[in-house]
């Protein structure tokens, strides 16, 4: 597993630019007006739902990477609609076969529980067409029980709690 000294499985990913933090509008600065949570916001989560995290700076399990540096998160992929309370967030792992992808979803996933209002139903899976098996991931991260199931194994939770953590 990461951090066993075993082999990267993609000892060198390409790395992408990171997009800068999204300039507040005077919009958002009026308190008087709602705020609807729209797809930059859900990709930096932004401060005003107290998320401490945004979802681009979660840590990939084997390299000292952002996700969003490893382009497996982008904004065009995450798509939000406030009214009908949904958030769908596609993630693009950095290889076909890679085994971390599962553990990558469900950091994304933990992220979302951890930061959106309840009200929010989340789908959170892969890009079709860029993971062996995308079908059985996506399946695993659509279901509550294995999701549930999956937090309650301590190890488990520490390794998403290290991909979820600032790095210093």
């Amino acid at each position: 597993g990461p951090g066993g000294g075993a082999a990267l499985e993609n000892a060198n990913p390409l790395i992408y630019r990171r997009s800068g933090e999204r300039p507040v509008t005077a919009r958002e600065e009026d308190d008087e007006l709602p705020d609807s949570i729209d797809d930059r916001e859900i990709f930096d989560i932004s401060a005003f739902l107290n998320a401490a995290h945004l979802i681009r700076s979660i840590n990939d399990p084997e390299h000292p990477l952002t996700l969003e540096e490893l382009n497996v998160v982008e904004q065009v992929r995450v798509k939000v609609n406030d009214a009908e309370s949904t958030v769908a967030v596609e993630f693009t792992p950095t290889i076909p076969h890679c085994s971390m992808a599962t553990l990558i979803g469900l950091s994304i996933k933990v992220k979302l529980i951890r930061s959106l209002p309840e009200r929010f139903k989340l789908d959170v899976h892969i890009t079709p067409g860029t993971h062996a098996s995308e079908h059985a991931v996506n399946k695993q991260l659509a279901d509550k029980e294995r999701v549930a199931a999956a937090l309650e194994n301590s190890h488990l939770l520490e390794v998403v709690n290290q991909c979820l953590s600032a790095r210093s």
